[in-house]
C-alpha cells in the first residue's frame, strides 16, 4: 500500500513539472522572439495570456470529462497534449503558429489543473497539505528550471525555437510515468463509482466566488511577474542576464516556502494569517521595484509571497469541499474564473507599457491589486463551509 502511494506521489510530482514550462520559457526569450517574428508588446503578451485564459475556459470541461472518463485518464492524456503543443514550437516561423502552440499547451494544462485537487483529495486523504506541497514544489521547480535554462538552451542550440521545444521531452517522460504508476496501478477510475453523478460547479455560492476572486487576483500578479518582470528590471537599467536571473530567484525561493508551509499550517492553521503575510511580502517587493532598490531582493520577497499564496489558494476550495467530487468542482470554479481574471494581467501590463513606454505605472497598479487581494482574502476566510481539519489529518 505504501509502495502504491509512493508511485502515485512520484506520478503527481512528474505531472506537475509540466504545468509551467510552456508558459515560463517565453519571458527570458521574449526579446529574440519578438524581434524574429515582428510582434509588439500586446501580441507578445498573448503568449502568456492564452495558456492562462485556456486554464480558465477549459477548467469546467475538465470536471465533466474527468467525471465521465476518470481523473487519472484525463490527466495522462493532457500530458501528451502538452508535449505535442510544445514540440510544434520547434517548427514555428510565424507569430500565428506560436500563438496556436500556446493554445494547445494551454488546453493540456487546463485539463490537469482542477483535476489535481480531486486526485489529491481521493488518493492522499491523510496527507493533503503535504501532497499539495509536493504538487507546488514540482510546479515551482518546473517554473524555475524552464526560466533558468531558457537562455542557456538557446545559446546551446543556437535557436530560441529549440529552447522552447526542449520541454516536450519532460512531458513525454511524465506521460510514460503517469501511465505506468497511475493508469496501470489504479484499477478503478476516481469516478467509476459515480459515473452518473452530476458534478456541478458552485456558481451560486458566495464563498466560492470570494475564493475564486482571491485566486484570480493572485493569478493576475503571478502571471504579470512571469511575463514582464525581466523587462521591468531591464527597463531599470540592468542587463538581460541580471533580469532573467531575478525571475529565476522569484521561482527558486518558492520551493523552500512551499516545503515549510505545511509545518507552519500545522502550528498556526489560520489560512487568513498566511494569505495576508504572503500578500505583504509581495507589496514589499513591489515597493522596492518602485524605489529601484536591489531587484534581486525585490524578486526574492515577491517569490516568498507567491510561494505561500498559490498553495493556500489551492487549499481553500479543498477546505470548503465535502468530498473529492466537490474538491474538483470547487477548484474548477476557482480556476475557471480565476485564470480568466489572471490572463488579463500580462495584457494589462503590456498595454500600459505601450501607452506610457514605461513599466512604472504598471508596478503601482500591481500594488493596488495586492491591497484589494488582502481585502478579498479576509472576506473569503471569515467562515468556512464544511470545514475540514486537514492539518490534523496530516499529523
Amino acid at each position: 500500500m505504501k509502495k502504491n502511494v509512493l508511485l502515485l506521489a512520484i506520478a503527481l510530482f512528474t505531472a506537475a513539472l509540466n504545468l509551467r514550462p510552456a508558459i515560463n520559457t517565453i519571458a527570458p526569450l521574449l526579446g529574440n522572439i519578438t524581434a524574429d517574428l515582428g510582434m509588439n508588446a500586446v501580441v507578445a503578451s498573448l503568449l502568456t495570456s492564452i495558456p492562462v485564459l485556456c486554464m480558465g475556459i477549459f477548467s469546467p470541461i475538465a470536471v465533466k470529462v474527468g467525471g465521465k472518463w476518470g481523473i487519472e485518464r484525463i490527466i495522462g492524456l493532457s500530458l501528451w497534449i502538452i508535449g505535442v503543443g510544445t514540440v510544434i514550437r520547434l517548427f514555428t516561423h510565424s507569430a500565428t503558429l506560436l500563438l496556436i502552440t500556446a493554445f494547445i499547451t494551454g488546453v493540456g494544462i487546463a485539463l490537469i489543473g482542477p483535476l489535481m485537487s480531486g486526485f489529491i483529495r481521493l488518493h492522499f486523504p491523510k496527507q493533503i497539505p503535504s501532497m499539495i506541497a509536493v504538487y507546488t514544489v514540482a510546479l515551482t521547480l518546473g517554473s524555475t528550471s524552464s526560466t533558468w535554462l531558457s537562455i542557456p538552451l538557446q545559446e546551446g542550440f543556437h535557436s530560441w525555437r529549440a529552447s522552447l521545444a526542449f520541454w516536450a521531452i519532460i512531458a513525454v517522460i511524465a506521460g510514460g510515468i503517469w501511465w505506468l504508476f497511475v493508469n496501470l496501478q489504479v484499477k478503478k477510475s476516481v469516478h467509476t463509482d459515480s459515473v452518473n453523478t452530476q458534478v456541478k460547479l458552485p456558481w451560486r455560492n458566495g464563498k466560492a466566488w470570494l475564493i475564486t476572486i482571491s485566486f484570480g487576483l493572485m493569478a493576475i500578479l503571478f502571471y504579470s511577474f512571469t511575463a514582464w518582470l525581466p523587462q521591468i528590471i531591464e527597463g531599470m537599467g540592468y542587463t538581460t542576464s541580471y533580469a532573467a536571473n531575478s525571475l529565476t530567484i522569484l521561482f527558486v525561493i518558492q520551493i523552500p516556502v512551499s516545503l515549510v508551509l505545511p509545518s507552519l499550517l500545522k502550528k498556526y492553521p489560520s489560512r487568513r494569517l498566511w494569505l495576508v503575510i504572503g500578500s505583504l511580502f509581495e507589496i514589499l517587493g513591489l515597493f522596492l521595484l518602485v524605489v529601484d532598490v536591489s531587484p534581486w531582493l525585490a524578486s526574492a520577497l515577491i517569490g516568498i509571497g507567491a510561494g505561500g499564496l498559490f498553495p493556500l489558494n489551492v487549499l481553500l476550495p479543498i477546505d470548503a469541499a465535502g468530498n473529492h467530487h466537490e474538491a474538483a468542482a470547487w477548484s474548477a470554479k476557482a480556476q475557471s474564473i480565476g485564470y480568466v481574471i489572471g490572463a488579463a494581467g500580462p495584457i494589462m501590463l503590456g498595454w500600459l507599457h505601450d501607452a506610457t513606454n514605461s513599466f512604472a505605472s504598471a508596478v503601482v497598479v500591481m500594488i493596488v491589486i495586492v491591497l484589494l487581494m488582502i481585502v478579498v482574502q479576509i472576506a473569503a476566510t471569515v467562515k468556512r463551509r464544511n470545514p475540514i481539519d486537514l492539518v490534523e489529518q496530516a499529523s
